[in-house]
């Protein structure tokens, strides 16, 4: 039977993760150079800006510019606390370096190409549905030529959550028990997800944002599995259609 089934982008198709922890170390590494002799360790500083950014988040949303405020807050709080001099300078090469992380080549996912294919060769419905700033997200999606799959379906929002969930559902007119939801957030897929009643799967990578680490306090209505490739996808979705009473 044929299924909508709604992708996330980033760490789920996409890299996306690495090249931030590739930014923060840079970040951690100059940090620890223009506070050497305070006793600041690496440890502190990157608890210290996750805090930060994450708490962005939560104010206002996925917002380009929080990964490099992330920064100079950062610079400024142990700036303050240790009695070092700001520099302008310095913090025109933090925010240089934040914002260089939205510049990278997109890289996909092991059989990206592979899974969306068999999965709109079976006749389902292919949804994208990502978070973060339009221009940025189109960019990544025009790299990789996301549009031959998902076409016109795609849906960019600043937050993802039940609310975001539920308006693309109801607008989308979409069948909750042939909906399904695969992306690597379990705070902004898999939670949403399981609360609008559809079903999930939820994409493991090896290392995961603090933003995205939740618990799990919904029961499924539906389908909830857990995979660590995406070609296990159309199988596991498949092997769970055939289960069900005709």
């Amino acid at each position: 039977m044929k299924q909508k089934i709604l992708f996330d982008l980033d760490d789920t198709l996409i890299y996306c993760n690495k090249y931030f922890y590739h930014v923060i170390d840079q970040f951690v590494d100059a940090m620890t150079t223009w506070f050497n002799g305070t006793g600041l360790t690496p440890a502190v500083i990157r608890e210290k800006q996750t805090e930060i950014d994450i708490a962005g988040v939560h104010a206002e949303g996925f917002k380009s510019d929080h990964f490099p405020e992330s920064f100079i807050k950062t610079y400024r709080h142990f700036s303050t606390l240790y009695g070092r001099a700001r520099s302008a300078v310095e913090e025109d090469f933090l925010w240089q370096l934040g914002r260089s992380v939205y510049d990278h080549q997109v890289e996909p996912y092991p059989f990206m190409e592979e899974t969306l294919d068999r999965l709109a060769s079976s006749g389902h419905e292919l949804h994208l549905y990502t978070g973060g700033e339009v221009l940025i997200q189109e960019r990544k999606i025009k790299q990789v030529q996301l549009e031959r799959y998902f076409q016109q379906r795609i849906y960019v929002r600043s937050r993802k959550n039940i609310d975001a969930m539920e308006d693309i559902i109801a607008t989308g007119g979409f069948d909750r028990s042939h909906t399904w939801m695969i992306g690597n957030s379990i705070r902004t897929d898999i939670v949403p997800a399981l609360t609008a009643g559809i079903h999930a799967i939820h994409m493991q990578t090896d290392s995961e944002w603090a933003y995205n680490i939740v618990g799990i306090d919904v029961e499924p209505k539906g389908a909830f599995f857990t995979l660590n490739q995406l070609k296990e996808v159309p199988v596991t979705i498949h092997g769970y259609l055939d289960r069900q009473p005709s």
